[in-house]
């Protein structure tokens, strides 16, 4: 059946309004040069707190980022509202080029990595000498991870108190990675803060640590003005904490020397995205052995031109030991 005649003209014929109103799509994109600089502050469920000049901005990212996310630490490039006023929301439209990236992946075999800070200057892996026990594989997959993005690692002992840290810092002796060793009564007294805050001085430094080792209470002590949740304990049966910080968090130290990013308290710290040859160049005195290594070398196997080097006087064979031990955290659990 026809709906208008035998004669018929397009212009007699209705047209469809386009519902959505779109706009023909273009590649060409707005460069908002006019964008102010700010750094992520906390990232919750999408909303992102980004600090702008001296005001705490609440923003989103834009949907020209696509699948890009930006992550506690990022430097990023905002619009529209900034005056971190109630109810006002601005846009991420630009993440700048990190510095250095602290990631990991739920486990070995779990291919999806997660990014939990970005641009930090050191890793401050927090460990309890006792209660609970110190988990040496933990520690040594938390210095691949920090090797492998570019990151300055420091050890952070809890808990001297309950038992001496010469075990400990002997075996991590050869790496020469700096270390403060606290007690509860020193945390108390301000004595351990002290020495802690100067190793985090001009520094954005990250936090990470087992759960129950003291790293939120060390934090509360360090950052007096922005204490986080109460403190959990530890349980008695199965030897760990609670959870007490469940998101990363960037914090100013007092005074404006540096700034502080306690992260939750993990129970694993997958390395499947870490490749040998990140790793090695955290040891200057060894990487220039691996010029003669086979193609794809792990550094731990015959034909690794290390032993050679080593052999020959270049670097002292603990190195290549503790280098070693290192690398094959990937393929040991951290209970093993």
């Amino acid at each position: 059946m026809r709906r208008y005649g035998k004669h018929t003209d397009e212009d007699d014929i209705p047209s469809r309004p386009n519902r959505k109103g779109n706009r023909p799509r273009t590649n060409i994109r707005p460069k908002h040069e006019d964008a102010a600089e700010g750094m992520v502050l906390t990232v919750d469920r999408g909303r992102l707190t980004c600090l702008v000049d001296d005001r705490v901005v609440f923003a989103m990212k834009a949907r020209e980022l696509g699948r890009k996310a930006a992550v506690v630490g990022d430097r990023v490039a905002i619009v529209g509202d900034l005056t971190g006023k109630k109810d006002t929301l601005a846009r991420i439209v630009r993440i700048e080029p990190r510095t250095s990236v602290l990631r990991r992946t739920a486990d070995d075999d779990d291919p999806y990595e997660r990014v939990v800070v970005a641009n930090a200057d050191q890793l401050a892996i927090v460990t309890a000498l006792a209660d609970p026990e110190p988990r040496p594989r933990l520690i040594d997959r938390c210095l691949v991870a920090a090797y492998a993005g570019g990151l300055d690692p420091l050890l952070v002992l809890t808990k001297s108190d309950l038992a001496p840290p010469d075990e400990l810092l002997e075996l991590y002796g050869a790496l020469g990675v700096p270390y403060v060793v606290t007690s509860r009564e020193e945390l108390e007294s301000g004595e351990a803060v002290d020495r802690v805050r100067k190793q985090l001085d001009g520094k954005i430094t990250a936090f990470v640590g087992h759960s129950g080792v003291g790293k939120t209470t060390l934090v509360n002590a360090l950052v007096s003005t922005e204490r986080r949740r109460t403190t959990g304990v530890v349980n008695a049966v199965t030897g760990r904490g609670r959870h007490t910080t469940t998101s990363a968090r960037a914090v100013p130290l007092p005074g404006d020397e540096g700034w502080l990013v306690d992260t939750p308290g993990v129970r694993s710290f997958g390395l499947h995205h870490v490749d040998p040859s990140q790793v090695i160049k955290a040891f200057p005195d060894l990487e220039p052995g691996t010029e003669g290594c086979p193609r794809a070398c792990s550094h731990d196997e015959p034909d690794c031109a290390l032993d050679a080097w080593v052999a020959e006087g270049h670097a002292d064979p603990a190195r290549l030991y503790s280098l070693r031990r290192l690398l094959s955290t990937r393929e040991r659990r951290e209970g093993d």
